[in-house]
């Protein structure tokens, strides 16, 4: 399946058969225009996760009660369309499995070969995107597919019921345009500050009310620099890490069939952007699975 190693994601770590979840790095940073090292980010949020405690406050779950598996990472090219080929080609064998994929990047260009492993499952999907930047241009530096570009093509490609960015402050007009001519919704840093976390969450339930199945990305630069400065495009004005893990845990039901925890470059600190997004990862999958338990 294009997986070059396996490391372990957990002291609990279950066989693929056995586990509910399945985590999948991609070490993959080709398209990176600004700071490089996203390829670092799997094992330094892997390293993280052995390291922080893993009972949830928010959920009432201990993320040892879950059946996880970490199947590794995967084998990437230097060919961006090559990697996201083979990147589909395994989320689709783990979905298939009925297994929950738990990505973990790389740049967010990796969000759109494993949106396009869930086939035409993908088109009956809400993208909901916790991302400081739309990335829906058309084409950036003379590449069309980047982590830039990554949005737009899903949305002409694929076609999902509906695609929700979230933690937005860092846009061009090309964007703006696009997203209002393709019926794109974000809501700002600037709106979740002014209008508070219950209308947040309110506005958000009501966006995703009709939809059927969900798929969760978080690009780690949603956050303000202060909370995690180690990402490939830092931008300031952003997301508290209290605010984003109680949107999270709130939106997060038994309708997701998959996230992703995308653009850590673990040079750029000491370690505290890794353990933010492995933060991430604990409190979504406990999320999910106490929707699921009911």
């Amino acid at each position: 399946m294009y997986i070059s190693h396996s490391t372990i994601f957990s002291g609990f770590q279950k066989t693929f058969d056995e586990a509910d979840y399945v985590v999948l790095g991609v070490p993959f940073d080709v398209t990176s225009t600004y700071r490089t090292g996203a390829r670092f980010g799997p094992n330094a949020i892997r390293e993280a996760s052995l390291n922080i405690e893993t009972y949830s406050f928010r959920s009432g779950i201990d993320i040892e009660e879950l059946l996880i598996h970490d199947l590794g990472d995967l084998h990437v090219s230097a060919d961006t369309e090559q990697t996201l080929e083979r990147l589909a080609g395994v989320v689709g064998e783990i979905f298939e499995a009925g297994k929950t994929p738990v990505t973990i990047g790389g740049e967010h260009t990796v969000t759109l070969g494993i949106l396009k492993g869930f086939g035409s499952k993908a088109s009956k999907t809400a993208v909901l995107s916790f991302d400081a930047h739309l990335d829906l241009r058309d084409e950036f530096m003379g590449l069309k597919v980047s982590h830039t570009t990554f949005m737009r093509r899903l949305n002409e490609q694929l076609k999902p019921a509906k695609i929700l960015e979230v933690g937005t402050r860092a846009v061009c007009r090309e964007e703006l345009d696009y997203a209002n001519k393709a019926g794109i919704e974000f809501i700002t840093a600037q709106q979740i500050r002014r209008e508070g976390l219950e209308q947040t969450l309110r506005v958000l339930k009501r966006k995703l009310a009709d939809v059927k199945s969900v798929y969760v990305s978080l690009d780690m630069d949603v956050l303000d620099p202060a909370y995690a400065p180690a990402v490939q495009n830092p931008e300031p004005d952003g997301l508290e890490s209290y605010t984003l893990l109680d949107i999270l845990c709130d939106v997060c039901d038994k309708r997701v069939i998959g996230f992703d925890v995308v653009e850590i470059a673990p040079n750029y600190d000491g370690g505290v952007s890794a353990a933010q997004a492995a933060k991430v990862v604990f409190e979504v999958l406990c999320g999910i699975e106490k929707a699921r338990r009911g």
